[in-house]
């Protein structure tokens, strides 16, 4: 079967089949039979050579930083994070919701490793770095939770370093190169305070939604990718491909970042030109200081 789904783009998982989304799952061990089941699927989507992969996980994480920060009781959302993401100029202070937002953003964006968390949190400590070097046998799930587990229980505020080790630790444990914010962006905050085997419940219960979640934005995000490719032939400027190699890179770009291959006009006309060709979509609905992705 893997075979078959690795040779045929059009038999990759598109979603989760309705046995498996509108599962039963309040028994730990079928919980964990219906998540692994669903990280099976999420595994084989997210090989698939025509997924834009950075984008993906950008996206991911936009959503998991969106999450990290209302449980800091901030309210800034989606949209607002991504301005800060996009438009935050070298020497700007990005704010607390900021400074969430870019964890999230640089966790997903390097392979999943002790010198990248260390990267992403500078302050990380010894004993929250411990916790990521032990957990890494048994369970991948049950290895999340307990990152989850002990770090909150030490420092009940601190959702960010719990949510991103815990997805750090889940990718680790099953071989996956990056970072997939799954549990980060489906835990609320009450399962959040969960300890044992309901907190590992709670964790199979939330991946049961993020990989619901994350199987339809693959889906919509490779098609988006293969309506970009096949319009950049008509693309006029030099720098197309390279251009589009970008926008594949991330969940939003500012034309002012295309800046490095071309004018700023070029840069402006590029981008509202793969608007006109239905391959690209203007995210902000602004006249001006506009963002651009999949």
């Amino acid at each position: 079967m893997t075979r078959a789904l690795q040779s045929d783009p059009d038999l990759w998982p598109r979603r989760l089949p309705d046995w498996l989304a509108r599962a039963p799952s309040d028994a730990p061990e079928s919980a964990g039979l219906y998540a692994g089941a669903a990280l099976a699927l999420l595994d084989v989507a997210r090989s698939n050579p025509s997924l834009p992969q950075a984008a993906w996980r950008a996206r991911l994480s936009l959503t998991a930083a969106a999450h990290t920060v209302s449980l800091s009781g901030r309210p800034e959302r989606e949209a607002a994070l991504r301005d800060i993401l996009c438009l935050l100029r070298p020497g700007e202070q990005p704010g607390p919701a900021g400074d969430i937002a870019l964890a999230w953003h640089r966790a997903s964006a390097r392979p999943v490793s002790e010198a990248s968390l260390q990267r992403v949190f500078p302050g990380l400590g010894a004993p929250q770095l411990a916790l990521w070097r032990k957990a890494a046998a048994g369970d991948p799930v049950a290895q999340a939770a307990h990152i989850i587990e002990a770090v909150l229980t030490d420092a009940p505020r601190d959702h960010l370093p719990a949510l991103i080790l815990a997805d750090a630790a889940l990718a680790r444990a099953l071989g996956w190169t990056h970072l997939i914010a799954l549990l980060g962006a489906h835990l609320p905050r009450r399962d959040l305070t969960l300890r044992g085997d309901d907190l590992r419940l709670a964790c199979y219960k939330a991946l049961l939604r993020a990989t619901g979640d994350a199987l339809s934005l693959a889906t919509d995000l490779t098609r988006r990718a293969a309506q970009l490719h096949a319009v950049a032939p008509k693309l006029r400027s030099k720098q197309a491909d390279r251009g589009v190699d970008m926008v594949l890179s991330r969940d939003a770009i500012a034309p002012s970042a295309l800046t490095v291959l071309m004018s700023d006009r070029a840069a402006r006309r590029f981008c509202d030109r793969l608007v006109d060709l239905g391959a690209l979509r203007e995210l902000t609905g602004r006249d001006a200081f506009r963002l651009y992705g999949l």
